[in-house]
């Protein structure tokens, strides 16, 4: 498919037609829901950390659409989700951290949805980087520019994105040094459940304990620490793990795996 926002030649659509990159998701849920106005702004109200895998779902939905479908489709989806933005606004029932009760929100508001693009931007980084393949400089400057065009979809105005990869890379450290990044002890509880005790059968726990272990290892070490998810074993020996197991993932299994197993459908469709 050659009509939408992006092309078999881009980045954008080099790491989105990975499985593996499911792997962001979770990381990138809870760095989201370490921001205080936005678990008030785009989390508890859309029901996302009340019903986390139906949100992980949409937003994969929404993903799918920008980088594999037609400019129309990822224009009507993206244009929903505006609307939606729009009508969810209030203000903080309880403080934390730098905003006190009674602070205003909005889901509209740039600076939240630029945290939420810096969660998944930064996310599918480290997971590909991890279990697919090198990004080198300028393929990771090439996926920021085509998350800019994803950031202007969901309204945001060139001047409220950083312009350069390492102008991201600023705004990411500022915002895990800044104070601004709090997990209430709401989003403590529901963001610990939704990693450590999904509702799944049992026969899938392993897969879920895989992928629970992977996200914590991967997860920025300020929030990390701030979620609590400190346990045995300890983070050297788990980010051990998660490099050597991510390591065969790169170097053995994917360069063998079949279209059909490795990329996700809507990759294939769009080729």
């Amino acid at each position: 498919m050659t009509d939408g926002y992006f092309d078999d030649e881009s980045v954008m659509r080099r790491v989105y037609r990975e499985r593996a990159v499911a792997l962001a998701a979770p990381r990138a849920l809870l760095m989201q829901a370490a921001h205080p106005l936005a678990v008030s702004g785009l989390l508890a109200h859309t029901g996302a950390l009340d019903d986390p895998y139906d949100r992980l779902a949409r937003t994969a939905e929404v993903m799918s659409a920008i980088t594999f479908g037609s400019r129309e489709e990822a224009d009507r989806i993206t244009r929903e989700v505006r609307a939606m933005h729009r009508r969810v606004s209030g203000t903080l029932a309880e403080g934390a951290g730098p905003f006190p009760a009674g602070t205003p929100y909005r889901a509209d508001d740039p600076d939240l949805l630029m945290w939420i693009l810096y969660s998944l931007v930064d996310s599918a980084i480290v997971v590909y980087a991890n279990y697919v393949g090198a990004l080198d400089e300028a393929d990771q400057s090439a996926l920021w520019r085509d998350y800019r065009v994803v950031g202007r979809l969901f309204g945001l105005r060139s001047g409220d994105m950083p312009g350069t990869l390492p102008e991201l890379r600023e705004y990411g450290a500022a915002m895990l040094s800044s104070g601004t990044l709090v997990v209430t002890p709401w989003a403590r509880t529901r963001a610990r459940e939704i990693v450590l005790a999904p509702p799944v059968p049992l026969r899938l726990r392993p897969l879920v304990e895989a992928v629970n272990f992977i996200t914590v290892a991967l997860l920025p070490d300020p929030i990390r620490v701030q979620y609590g998810f400190l346990g045995v074993p300890p983070l050297w020996l788990r980010r051990a793990i998660v490099r050597g197991g991510a390591e065969y993932v790169r170097r053995v299994l994917i360069p063998v795996l079949p279209d059909r197993l490795r990329l996700v459908p809507p990759a294939t469709r769009a080729a």
